[in-house]
């Protein structure tokens, strides 16, 4: 059982063979067609009180007993439609007091010899599809004052009697009489006479057209709101001439609805006095000067034939719909003072002079009507044209200016989609400061037209520039649209949707961007949204499912209910087969992406500061050691160009010059020294040069101690680096001068010294001359080796 709405449920197709007892006693309206109730009694039913509409269409029901209804006296509607009954208890239907509606349609009816005189409040019954041959009603409803309808469509009525419409005369109100889809051979003359009846539908109720045409004929003396003739279905078989529709001259109606029927001159003689005219897929070849003395409504549509249409000085007409047919010349549609809304659409027109005298024209529509050439004065005197519809026209003669649309000062609609239209930079709306919707899909744009088009459009509410092959929108084009409330872009180009933050765009409800390049939208552009926007179509655009972009998606998933096709916003990707929706991404694995790479971050983080600290606090023994490797691995690539290096203080340097230079260089054999302020290459990093120049450059190393050597950072770096690299040399290439007296503790501050004066022979500076003597030729000795 399903509930559609409160108080309505269906059991429709469940193939059942009882009412459910679980239906509640408050339901009103219950669908149980296409079930299996082959007897209808009381006991097939629960109480249901309330129930006030009830459908058993092909229930495959047989019988129906007296007292099959009472648990449901409060019925308005009971629809029997399809079942094959046999047998109606005499009281089964008596029951239902209340009864507005009753449908018997293809319920096997021979004649209404169905009891159901107590049924005084019905309104409508239906017993079309039957095979009854009389029209005669039962004498006994002359008492429904209600009753407005009996349809007796595609039932076996051959003869209409005029007793058989006794009752019919006598009955009050405004009834329809449907006989449509019977085959009438016969009417008596005056059945129908004075007779009134608020529609009669007699389409395809003769058997031929001579019965159709004696008919028409006996049907004299009847006054009928609307009348409905003509065939369903065009019989090509059967050949029409001209008079078939006289009859209708002796008929009094007001409206005539008629299809695929053929009107001659003379008959359209017969409708002058109409005032609603609807001619469909007929064969009228001319309107033309017919004195329409009432008519306020003339409807032609999908004529089979070119018509020609004169329609001046009809001052009644209000409404005029010509559409679907292939070609339609008209001479004039002039001097009609009433005229309100034309309707030309998918037509052929050829309107050599048109629309003139018309000044309450409020609707004017000629789409899909091929090609057309606007002239500077097409819209003269239709001041009050409200609705200019150009749809699927090609449009042709506009000047940049747009001169014609500049007199159409009240034009509240307006419809250019699929013109062709090409719009330049110096085109403009402007003048038409009262439209509120434009439709302009398929129109191109050149150059940033676009941007000056909407200018001063203060009271448009609905932009459609779907399918313009528009890739950007600049801010400035919706500066002058302060009451925007529906835009539509679907199939463009676009990537991005920053203009919608546009302070202009803020009464927006309704945003399409279906159907184009969008990506993504950023955050700041999601939160900056109209406040009143409440649809939003991003179908079909390739949306990047990225853990990049989770902001996004999870904005579209909380968003769901502004989404009319939220099905259809796909993720990119490469088949279509293969693109899942949106609002079904597994947006958990983004958290734990995110949560990975947060930790990682973090640790990398840690790791660089860790990283950093330990770099500055061993800055010292880093920078050696890159040097020391980078000494081993050139050390084989380059000769020797001094004898010795010398690693000293600045504040020692006049021993240096004075003493050492002087004995060695400028003894024999001269021993040449490599000393920093002399020797290093101008330009070079210092931290290069001693190890080019000084370490590797020599085959000897002298370190002069002193105390100012222990203290100097320079000295340490020299003697750390010289060591390391000799280390590796495997060879004890330094030679240690004492230049004076150093405490201990400051031999440490040096990384090794302390340690290498214990374990190796050093030579000492001293002022006695004789021991100089020994002095300078042990350092000779120990640098030559």
């Amino acid at each position: 059982m399903q509930i559609k709405k409160h108080g309505q449920y269906s059991c429709e197709g469940r193939n059942l063979t009882y009412i459910p007892t679980s239906l509640p006693s408050s339901v009103k309206i219950l669908d149980f067609s296409f079930n299996f109730l082959p007897t209808l009694k009381r006991s097939v039913f629960p109480q249901l009180y309330n129930l006030q509409h009830l459908d058993l269409t092909r229930c495959h029901i047989h019988h129906i007993a007296d007292d099959a209804f009472l648990n449901m006296k409060n019925l308005t509607t009971l629809i029997l439609t399809g079942n094959p009954v046999s047998y109606f208890g005499p009281d089964s239907l008596n029951v239902l007091h209340k009864l507005h509606r009753l449908v018997l349609v293809d319920t096997g009816l021979y004649s209404l010899n169905v009891r159901f005189n107590n049924l005084t409040k019905l309104h409508e019954l239906n017993i079309g599809t039957n095979n009854i041959q009389s029209m005669a009603l039962p004498s006994f409803m002359i008492h429904f004052e209600d009753f407005n309808l009996l349809d007796l469509h595609a039932n076996n009525i051959s003869i209409l009697k005029v007793n058989d419409t006794n009752i019919l005369q006598q009955m009050k109100g405004n009834l329809t009489l449907i006989l449509s889809r019977n085959p009438i051979l016969h009417i008596e003359p005056g059945a129908f006479q004075n007779m009134y009846l608020r529609e009669l539908n007699i389409r395809n109720a003769f058997a031929s057209l001579d019965a159709q045409r004696d008919g028409l004929k006996a049907l004299s003396g009847l006054n009928v709101g609307k009348l409905v003739i003509g065939s369903y279905r065009l019989d090509y078989r059967s050949k029409t001439s001209d008079g078939d529709l006289n009859g209708l001259c002796l008929i009094n109606f007001e409206e005539i609805d008629s299809l695929h029927a053929g009107w001659s001159a003379s008959e359209l003689q017969c409708i002058v006095n109409a005032t609603k005219i609807s001619i469909e897929r007929g064969n009228v070849r001319a309107i033309e000067n017919v004195p329409f003395q009432r008519v306020k409504e003339l409807r032609i549509v999908a004529n089979y034939i070119p018509v020609s249409l004169e329609l001046s000085n009809l001052e009644t007409l209000e409404t005029l719909v010509a559409i679907q047919t292939p070609y339609i010349l008209i001479r004039g549609i002039s001097d009609m003072p009433r005229l309100q809304h034309i309707d030309l659409s998918n037509c052929k027109l050829d309107t050599p002079s048109i629309f003139r005298g018309l000044p309450n024209i409020h609707s004017l529509n000629l789409s899909n009507s091929g090609s057309k050439y606007i002239s500077k004065n097409m819209f003269n005197g239709l001041s009050s044209l409200e609705v200019l519809d150009f749809h699927l026209t090609t449009l042709g003669g506009l000047t940049a200016d747009f001169e014609p649309f500049k007199k159409l000062r009240n034009l509240k609609f307006l419809d250019i989609s699929y013109t062709e239209i090409i719009f330049w930079s110096a085109i403009s709306f402007g003048s038409l400061n009262r439209l509120k919707v434009l439709k302009m899909a398929g129109s191109r744009f050149q150059g940033d037209a676009l941007s000056y088009l909407f200018e001063n459009l203060t009271s448009v509410e609905y932009i459609d520039i779907s399918n313009c092959k528009i890739d950007s929108i600049a801010w400035r084009t919706f500066k002058g649209l302060p009451r925007l409330q529906q835009l539509l872009l679907n199939q463009n180009r676009l990537m991005v949707l920053d203009f919608v933050t546009h302070p202009n765009l803020k009464d927006l409800s309704l945003l399409e961007v279906h159907t184009n390049n969008i990506a993504s939208i950023p955050l700041n552009i999601l939160q900056n949204l109209p406040k009143n926007l409440t649809v939003l179509d991003l179908s079909f655009n390739p949306i990047d499912c990225s853990c990049s972009q989770i902001n996004f998606i999870l904005w579209i998933t909380s968003h769901q209910q502004i989404f009319p096709q939220k099905n259809n916003i796909l993720c990119k990707s490469q088949s279509l087969e293969s693109r899942h929706k949106t609002i079904d991404f597994d947006v958990e694995s983004c958290e734990h992406i995110r949560r990975l790479t947060i930790v990682t971050s973090i640790c990398a983080v840690v790791l660089l500061v860790l990283a950093s600290v330990l770099a500055y606090r061993f800055q010292f023994y880093l920078r050696y050691g890159y040097i020391l490797l980078k000494g081993y691995r050139t050390s084989r690539q380059q000769e020797w160009s001094y004898d010795a290096f010398v690693i000293y203080s600045s504040k020692d340097e006049c021993w240096v010059m004075d003493e050492l230079v002087e004995n060695l260089e400028n003894g024999i054999p001269p021993i040449h020294l490599c000393l920093h302020v002399r020797d290093f290459e101008a330009g070079k990093a210092i931290t290069s040069n001693i190890i080019d120049e000084g370490i590797m450059g020599s085959r000897k190393i002298i370190v002069v101690v002193s105390k100012h050597f222990t203290d100097s950072s320079w000295c340490r770096f020299e003697f750390e680096v010289a060591q390391s690299w000799l280390v590796t040399q495997g060879n004890p290439n330094i030679i240690i001068i004492i230049l004076e007296d150093v405490e201990e503790e400051k031999t440490k501050k040096v990384f090794g010294l302390h340690k290498h004066l214990k374990k190796n022979t050093y030579l000492k500076w001293s002022s006695n001359p004789i021991n100089n003597m020994r002095f300078w030729i042990r350092l000779r000795k120990a640098v030559i080796t």
